[in-house]
């Protein structure tokens, strides 16, 4: 949980509000069709909840900085490192200018190509 002090008291910024941004971020962006789980136990884990942040794993640094990692399933066809470095940016800069939290790097892994329907 990332902490910050002004004058009136504290903002406690937790790691599901970043990962909702993180995941909503992506969800926008151009050639994602969607998020995967990091892992097979996490996965029949939230297997039957709806969670708004399956396939993004926050890391607090010790410099009060940020990591995010995420995983993506993209649609096929597209260029796989341009959605990828899209995703990366556009995340990164949702989460600091939401929280004013710094974000070190953003780890796009590619766990799925996906067809569209033709029709």
């Amino acid at each position: 949980m990332n902490v910050t002090e002004n004058k009136i008291g504290s903002i406690y910024i937790s790691y599901h509000a970043i990962a909702v941004i993180a995941f909503q971020a992506a969800l926008e962006s151009y050639g994602v069709v969607g998020l995967a789980y990091e892992g097979m136990a996490r996965g029949l884990t939230k297997l039957f909840q709806k969670d708004p942040t399956s396939g993004v794993v926050v890391h607090y640094n010790e410099d009060n900085s940020i990591s995010v990692d995420m995983y993506l399933v993209i649609e096929y066809g597209t260029r796989i490192s341009s959605v990828a470095n899209s995703v990366a940016s556009n995340v990164k800069f949702q989460i600091e200018s939401s929280t004013g939290i710094t974000v070190s790097d953003v780890n796009i892994h590619v766990r799925g190509l996906r067809v569209s329907d033709p029709d």
